[in-house]
């Protein structure tokens, strides 16, 4: 018998056995369990298709079809400061998506040699600066909250920015100098690159919208990523109209939409990964970086769910400890707002009826604000994620300055309100 396995064994099992004897609140377990598994059941089933799927596949075309000059000269540290941060905020305040679904996006842009700074910019503006939520906010928060959202949103994009800039740019210009040139030249022109990238930002946008005829829009619009398959790349044509024929008969066939747009994913992988060149390298890509943060995305959901509660009810945490914490109007209620709501994760607009409720049971403006500048743009699976992209010192970096900077905006808020 090998006595140190053994003795190893006995101390896990002793480790284990202690956990389970004095762990307090069992039910409270059970119910963050519960709460968990409906989030991560309702991210699956709302976020991974729809959002996070296109987000992947054009993460694969900025690695691809994008080159690292052209990525360095608008938003690398060299640029002009002026220019990188403002393409970089107008960029992510365009696709108006999720603190999860611009992970990819960022991802791409980042490992091609966009700057700590003007990436980050990008990182946080995405979810933060969306027009559709700050109309929200100032319809059913009020139009001072409103307005305090949308100025505190778009300033704060550029002020996380720049101070990521100022305090990693020396590791920074390592970074890019450790940077492999582009081994061969691009088969695409940028006039075809950014057509192409322009046709699945489309459909990444489409897809996650109201429209009421958005499924036929998302069907010409597949049509036309298909055309440009075959003028592109030269896939072949007779396996093209194969392939839009199949998805076609999906969708006159299944009510259900999602089944045809994962036809139309499964069919457009299986061409790709089957070509040589570009076309097979912005597969592969795309399902690198797919590899590398769905699995870390999905662990942090379920236990953002499992501590802080998740759509049916409370977690582990019980929700009259965070309202009793938030109902003050010093400087440490802020910053324990923001800390709360940079961990919990919100969907697009679900922020508003959350911290409306929270309003209701006592919650001052200030930390409100607090909550609407953190939540949305960051939260405990995007961490783990970013972790992974730009390190732990990074991240813990981005995730305090976001914090902070949104517990000062809502105290100060707070002082002038008052």
């Amino acid at each position: 018998m090998d006595l140190r396995r053994e003795i190893k064994y006995l101390i896990l099992f002793s480790a284990f056995f202690l956990f389970l004897y004095l762990f307090p609140f069992p039910e409270r377990i059970l119910k963050g369990v519960r709460e968990g598994v409906l989030l991560l059941h309702w991210y699956a089933k709302e976020h991974v298709l729809f959002c996070l799927i296109p987000a992947f596949f054009i993460a694969g075309a900025i690695s691809t079809f994008i080159s690292k000059e052209s990525v360095l000269k608008y938003l690398g540290p060299e640029s002009p400061k002026v220019l990188a941060f403002l393409v970089a905020s107008v960029s992510g305040t365009v696709l108006a998506v999720c603190s999860c679904t611009v992970l990819p996006l960022f991802a791409g842009l980042y490992l091609q040699g966009a700057g700590l700074g003007p990436a980050t910019t990008f990182l946080y503006s995405g979810p933060a600066i969306n027009v559709l939520a700050i109309v929200l906010t100032a319809k059913v928060l009020g139009i001072n909250l409103g307005i305090a959202r949308a100025l505190g949103s778009t300033s704060m994009g550029i002020l996380l920015g720049v101070f990521m800039h100022l305090l990693f740019k020396k590791s920074e210009k390592r970074r890019i100098a450790s940077l492999t040139p582009q081994a061969y030249e691009k088969g695409l022109s940028l006039f075809h690159s950014i057509s192409f990238l322009g046709i699945l930002v489309a459909i990444l946008l489409i897809a996650t919208s109201k429209l009421p005829f958005k499924w036929p829009l998302l069907y010409v619009i597949y049509l036309f990523l298909l055309i440009q398959l075959y003028l592109f790349f030269g896939v072949s044509l007779k396996a093209l109209l194969f392939k839009a024929s199949l998805v076609t008969l999906l969708a006159l066939m299944i009510p259900y939409k999602e089944i045809p747009f994962l036809g139309a994913v499964l069919l457009t992988s299986l061409v790709a990964n089957a070509q040589k060149g570009l076309l097979r390298e912005w597969f592969d890509n795309s399902y690198i970086l797919a590899k590398q943060i769905f699995p870390l995305l999905f662990l942090g959901v379920f236990f953002s769910g499992f501590f802080l509660g998740g759509l049916e009810g409370e977690g582990y945490i019980p929700k009259s400890y965070i309202e009793a914490l938030l109902g003050g109007t010093g400087l440490l209620t802020h910053l324990f707002s923001a800390l709360i709501t940079a961990l919990m994760y919100f969907a697009t607009l679900t922020e508003v009826p959350i911290i409306q409720g929270l309003m209701s049971q006592g919650v001052k403006a200030g930390p409100a604000l607090a909550m609407l500048l953190a939540g949305p743009a960051v939260s405990l699976p995007s961490l783990l994620v970013l972790k992974a992209v730009i390190g732990p010192k990074k991240t813990l970096t981005y995730a305090i300055l976001v914090i902070i900077i949104s517990a000062l905006y809502g105290y100060f808020y707070q002082m002038i309100i008052s």
